[in-house]
């Protein structure tokens, strides 16, 4: 059963300033995916623990199972840019949060030679005697 908790608490935890939605957003906005796991073919999840002291800043960030080739690099950089806020600045305690994360890298989507060479034209002739021509040429 879930305690009511006193609102005026003394203690408040940090949230990302928009939710877990906007995390996410910045996440996949930010995400650059490593060119030694693109060249291997490497795909999974980075599982990490990170700390948020008094200010709202990533202070520690450390791997709990990574997939290696670059991936865990770019995870831990990507999680010391986040930046929480607290809804009330914590009073005369400094309290430093534990919190996890799990950033998924999946390979992109590669086209098939149909996409890649398709290459459409559409263009018209016009001439004086009120003849037009259209052609469409696909490559």
């Amino acid at each position: 059963m879930k305690k009511n908790r006193n609102p005026k608490s003394f203690i408040t935890k940090p949230v990302y300033p928009g939710g877990l939605k906007a995390m996410r957003a910045f996440i996949k906005e930010n995400l650059k995916y490593p060119e030694d796991a693109r060249k291997n073919k490497i795909h999974g999840s980075v599982y990490c623990k990170y700390q948020v002291n008094y200010q709202g800043k990533v202070v520690k960030t450390r791997i709990i199972s990574g997939i290696g080739y670059g991936c865990d690099e770019e995870a831990i950089r990507l999680i010391n840019q986040f930046k929480f806020h607290y809804t009330k600045p914590p009073r005369k305690i400094k309290v430093t949060y534990h919190k996890s994360i799990r950033i998924n890298f999946s390979l992109p989507k590669e086209k098939s030679k149909s996409e890649k060479q398709s290459l459409k034209i559409n263009y018209s002739v016009k001439e004086k005697s009120k003849n037009s021509y259209n052609y469409t040429i696909n490559i």
